[in-house]
């Protein structure tokens, strides 16, 4: 593997914008993202800013987004792991009953795709979620909208499962959002 997998850096903001906008242009974009290329781009740079800030390991702690450099410095994917805690506010879905993790952002430069870097994306993103001391984390989770069909098969592939819970899609509540996850062995 050529690439290195790392968390962001909160200076690194103008590449935190333009690998989501990459992903908001995706075909699968509309089914994997809650928001569009439109909204996305109409963001400001402080926005920007205070995104990767919280993706850093300077953030918050309760967030962090790993990145797939490439040798030539250009980020080929990305996920963002969330820390879930049940006295916390809800994110997405409904409350939760232990700490958890929830993966959002996933995404691999069309032309990276098959080269195992979402993989080693979750890999670094879980790993992380894993080795926190406070809160342990019980379970790893994320949503899957019901016609991604191909994101289902990477997240059953890598050991997600559905837990049989599902949530409306925001902005279109006739679809559904279905939840995989793994749980903490041992």
């Amino acid at each position: 593997m050529e690439h290195v997998m790392r968390v962001v850096r909160a200076d690194e903001w103008p590449l935190v914008k333009e690998l989501r906008l990459a992903a908001l242009r995706d075909p699968a974009a509309p089914v994997a993202f809650l928001e569009t290329y439109e909204q996305g781009a109409a963001y400001s740079d402080e926005f920007w800013r205070e995104r990767a800030l919280g993706g850093s390991e300077a953030g918050s702690g309760d967030v962090r987004q790993f990145v797939a450099v490439a040798p030539d410095g250009r980020w080929d994917g990305g996920i963002t792991v969330l820390i879930e805690r049940p006295d916390a506010e809800v994110r997405f879905g409904e409350a939760v009953d232990v700490h958890q993790a929830h993966v959002v952002g996933v995404f691999v430069r069309p032309g990276a795709r098959g080269a195992g870097l979402a993989e080693e994306l979750f890999r670094a993103g879980m790993d992380w979620a894993w080795s926190l001391a406070e809160p342990r984390i019980e379970r790893v989770r994320l949503y899957v909208h019901e016609d991604n069909a191909r994101a289902a098969a990477f997240y059953r592939r890598i050991g997600f499962v559905p837990t049989g819970r599902t949530v409306p899609m925001p902005g279109d509540p006739s679809a559904r959002e279905i939840e995989y996850a793994v749980e903490r062995a041992g």
